[in-house]
């Protein structure tokens, strides 16, 4: 690597790439050790079960500075911090709802009933689980957002109970930050928590004297969220274990340097290890991109605490390839969270990624629109789980239920087959049932 300005440079021009693992190693990523973590929050979350709220009350005072009188949020604070929101606050966090529903609302599934054979069917039901716990993040900044990506597709689902956890702050008594307060109360949840990282997991996995235990827990976090969704994966269902947020640019020299800068430092202020890539075939493209980023972070706000760590730390670079196939090769190895396609012909390009968490298309597509007001969700896999794993959504709260139905005639006929199929895989109780239901055992045969 060849250290520019604040990215690295990693030049895959030339030679022909390599496939699959070779290629993905080749390419930038952040240090997000979970294992190691988990180790660590092992002790928290068996202290939490075993002592409930006194053990939450405490480690929100070790890890937050906080000392809770209690841990679930008062009504009255809810409905103040709603009567207290700026209006434009308001507005905007209102029309994140209003679009998040619009799309969320178009992922519901039917009933569907297959009729196999005359007298044989398989009914497919879609039943939501019954009661999930939600977070939402309080260090660095402040997710009103992720409430709303977190929220909207369990109410669209069906979801009867949703508790939502977000740490205690002391700057406001306590109790999580005011505009998080807001956003529950706008989407009518009522039952929030003050409690943060693995504790609150902990807390919604196992139950508390105040908090019912949950079926479910999704939204992001960090390493100690992710470690805690590790260890309790199997009692609970979860969305995924994320890690720092990334963005992946593939651009070509259409693309306008400005944006691309922008939409890089945009990430990039998430979090020191938050991962900003470019892919590109334009070497002039890359320098125009480097002197542009130079104003551009004097001109932001979090600087050194977060956007230069982020943007010269070892999961950002700028990848130049031989073209833009090469390009979608290596975006599809890197399976981005969020993946901007500012070419030429970006649709016909983004019709072809098969690994990202959302793509975002053209010049008038940046992440930051997906992050607020697109409708789209932004709880997305990270760590090139994109490969493997969609998003938060509708799906994400339901589960498929397969209901069959068969008359007498109807198993009788195909139950020469369940018999042979039994005996092959030596479980003859498995055919015994079927013979059970026949007085003589005599079926059609074919």
């Amino acid at each position: 690597m060849l250290q520019s300005h604040f990215l690295a440079r990693i030049d895959l021009r030339g030679d022909a790439l390599p496939d699959g693992g070779a290629l993905r190693d080749l390419l930038p990523r952040a240090e997000f050790d979970v294992a190691a973590a988990l180790e660590k929050v092992r002790p928290i979350c068996e202290d939490v079960r075993h002592r409930g709220d006194a053990a939450l009350i405490e480690y929100a005072e070790k890890f937050d500075g906080v000392r809770l009188k209690r841990v679930r949020v008062p009504a009255q604070a809810l409905a103040d911090a709603l009567e207290q929101l700026d209006p434009q606050v308001r507005a905007a966090l209102e029309e994140s709802i209003r679009r998040a529903r619009i799309v969320h609302r178009a992922q519901r599934r039917s009933e569907h009933t297959t009729q196999v054979v005359p007298g044989g069917t398989v009914t497919e039901r879609w039943v939501p689980v019954d009661r999930v716990g939600l977070y939402a993040p309080g260090g660095r900044s402040v997710y009103p957002s992720s409430v709303i990506m977190n929220v909207v597709p369990a109410q669209e689902a069906g979801v009867e109970s949703i508790a939502l956890a977000s740490p205690a702050q002391n700057e406001f008594g306590g109790l999580p930050h005011p505009t998080i307060l807001a956003a529950c109360a706008l989407l009518g949840i009522d039952e929030v928590y003050a409690a943060g990282g693995a504790t609150a997991v902990a807390m919604f996995a196992y139950g508390t004297e105040g908090c019912a235990p949950v079926n479910m827990v999704t939204g992001p976090g960090n390493i100690w969220v992710a470690a805690a969704k590790r260890y309790f994966a199997g009692r609970i269902g979860i969305d995924t274990e994320a890690g720092p947020t990334e963005i992946a640019i593939l651009a070509d020299h259409t693309a306008d340097p400005v944006h691309v800068a922008a939409d890089l430092i945009s990430q990039a202020e998430h979090d020191p290890l938050a991962a900003a890539v470019l892919v590109t075939d334009s070497a002039d493209l890359a320098d125009a991109v480097d002197k542009e980023l130079e104003p551009q972070v004097a001109a932001t706000k979090h600087i050194t605490d977060r956007v230069v760590p982020a943007l010269s730390g070892r999961q950002s670079a700028i990848v130049l390839v031989s073209d833009l196939e090469d390009g979608l090769k290596v975006v599809n190895a890197y399976g981005a969270e969020h993946l901007e396609i500012q070419t030429a012909d970006a649709a016909a390009l983004a019709a072809r990624v098969r690994n990202a968490g959302a793509v975002f298309v053209g010049p008038w597509s940046p992440v930051s629109l997906g992050d607020y007001c697109a409708g789209s969700n932004h709880v997305l896999p990270t760590g090139g789980c994109a490969c493997h794993s969609s998003g938060l959504s509708v799906q994400s709260f339901l589960r498929g239920i397969h209901v069959v139905e068969y008359t007498r005639d109807a198993l009788a006929e195909v139950s020469r087959h369940v018999v042979t199929l039994a005996e092959a895989e030596d479980l003859p109780a498995h055919g015994a049932a079927v013979k059970a239901r026949f007085d003589d055992w005599k079926v059609p045969q074919q």
